[in-house]
């Protein structure tokens, strides 16, 4: 990178950080800051959703896979995410609009409460934030190795760089400014990915290599499934991004909840759907070109793509491409900082403090605020020790980690809202919990030799079967409970921007 690479780099920091300061004026209490106050239009929120769902992960480590095995890292990767949000978009995405359009309420986890009760609310809260925190550090990690490739400083300030960047723009201006960012960051990715395509193109002879290209790639470049992404990893990988990417990670269901009715909603999540289809392929072919034109220097190919940047992009395209790193990854780490600090506040906090379930307005929003800075120190510090043994490296903390333990956090959370489950209660909830949370330590840490496919899958299955299960042979009937999944499921559609006062958590 030289000084017109840089320039570009730090006018983007400088941008998102104005964003961030504009949004300060929307954001006046924490259904604004945590939700936008149900007044995101559906198409923003789309381009939200997809953005806050991948990173500078698909730059590193699955740009390692694609160099590797080739086509298969989209057909294993996106598209299942893409089939995903759009099942979510049929049975979730309206329901999760209904949490704040008809309940009022401010954080995904809130309805938790009245629908099970105290205990499962805590149990899926405090799990879920631990694990978005090493989830978030694995992101943080991709970015800083990207960082290191093209500016030569160390993985622990990229890492310091990037963190403290999205901190000041998120912390101000809440989801709003995650929104407002994630619309820019989408602009530029396209037009840095646009400008990778051609340059990738015009290396290899001009765009007729788009159809002549394969044969000349290393043998089982072509196949849809290669390695250890099989069929089987395949099917696995889309049960879980269904759940994970519908609202399961709780950003996502932030987008959902954040625009005006639930119609609107299915519309965001389709759009977002949409774009997983094609854009990553866009995206994906520089990758699956790259045996032609480099050699990676780490043995999982995870800095190919960064070699073939500095390869072929002039100064300031280069700038361009490091930007449409940066954005995926401050996109993705600043929507789960917000969704991570809704949780804290309105559903932890006020459930260990007699003085947070008595915060007036002012004090609420300030402690959203301090909140999502703890979690973006926590998850910062978790960065630093990736790639140590715990960890192993960044795509193992990707797959293995988030996707297996996806499934305990979010089965409880999303079956709870469809009427089919109606029969499962507090103690489905925790006992799917805790055995799914079991399957995932069995699966890759008690047991040798067991297969990735099963490694993921595992715990999300465990946690459906007992779930359904235990309401079937131990239900437990509610007629409060009935007629919460009634509000949530009705068929009547509200305009949904009239604003509402959260219900307190505490209460």
């Amino acid at each position: 990178m030289n000084s017109l690479d840089w320039a570009v780099l730090i006018g983007y920091f400088g941008v998102m950080v104005a964003i961030g300061v504009w949004s300060h004026r929307r954001v006046a209490d924490v259904a604004d800051f945590f939700t936008a106050g149900g007044r995101m239009p559906w198409w923003l929120s789309g381009i939200s959703h997809h953005m806050s769902g991948y990173s500078a992960v698909m730059f590193t480590g699955y740009a390692g896979i694609a160099y590797q095995y080739g086509v298969t890292s989209y057909v294993t990767w996106s598209f299942p995410i893409a089939v995903g949000i759009a099942i979510g978009a049929r049975l979730f995405a309206g329901r999760l609009n209904r949490l704040r359009s008809r309940l009022g309420v401010a954080s995904p986890l809130e309805y938790l409460k009245s629908r099970y009760d105290l205990r499962t609310q805590q149990a899926l809260a405090w799990s879920g934030v631990l694990l978005k925190i090493v989830d978030v550090g694995a992101k943080w990690a991709a970015i800083a190795t990207l960082l290191s490739v093209f500016t030569g400083i160390s993985l622990d300030h990229g890492i310091l760089v990037t963190g403290v960047v999205t901190g000041i723009y998120c912390t101000v201006g809440g989801l709003w400014a995650d929104a407002l960012t994630e619309l820019g960051q989408f602009v530029i990715q396209l037009l840095a990915g646009g400008a990778m395509l051609v340059a990738v193109l015009g290396e290899l002879g001009g765009a007729s290599r788009l159809w002549t290209l394969w044969d000349r790639l290393p043998d089982g470049h072509t196949r849809p499934t290669a390695g250890p992404y099989t069929l089987a990893f395949l099917l696995a990988y889309l049960f879980i991004k269904t759940f994970e990417y519908s609202g399961g990670m709780w950003n996502q269901a932030q987008r959902y909840m954040a625009t005006r009715n639930a119609r609107e909603a299915r519309r965001s999540a389709l759009l977002s759907a949409a774009l997983w289809l094609v854009w990553p392929a866009v995206l994906f072919f520089p990758m699956w070109a790259a045996p032609l034109l480099v050699t990676p220097g780490r043995p999982d190919a995870s800095d190919a793509y960064a070699l073939l940047t500095e390869r072929l992009l002039p100064h300031g395209l280069l700038g361009l491409v490091v930007v449409g790193f940066f954005s995926h990854t401050m996109a993705m780490c600043s929507s789960d900082a917000n969704a991570i600090a809704a949780v804290f506040t309105r559903d932890i906090a006020p459930a260990v403090s007699a003085r947070a379930r008595a915060w007036s307005r002012r004090a609420g929003l300030v402690a959203a605020r301090l909140s999502t800075v703890c979690f973006l120190a926590l998850s910062m510090a978790v960065a630093t020790q990736v790639d140590s043994p715990a960890f192993k490296d960044i795509i193992t903390v990707v797959i293995k980690w988030v996707a297996g333990l996806v499934g305990p956090v979010s089965i409880p959370f999303l079956l709870g809202l469809v009427p089919a489950f109606r029969r499962s209660g507090p103690t489905a909830a925790l006992v799917s919990w805790a055995a799914g949370l079991g399957a995932f330590w069995l699966t890759n840490y008690g047991l040798a030799g067991v297969q990735l496919q099963v490694q993921i899958v595992a715990p999300v299955a465990t946690s459906l079967v007992l779930f359904a299960l235990l309401g079937l042979v131990r239900p437990e009937p509610s007629d409060a409970r009935d007629a919460l999944l009634a509000r949530i499921d009705g068929d009547g559609e509200e305009d949904g921007t009239t604003r509402q006062a959260a219900v307190p958590s505490g209460s």
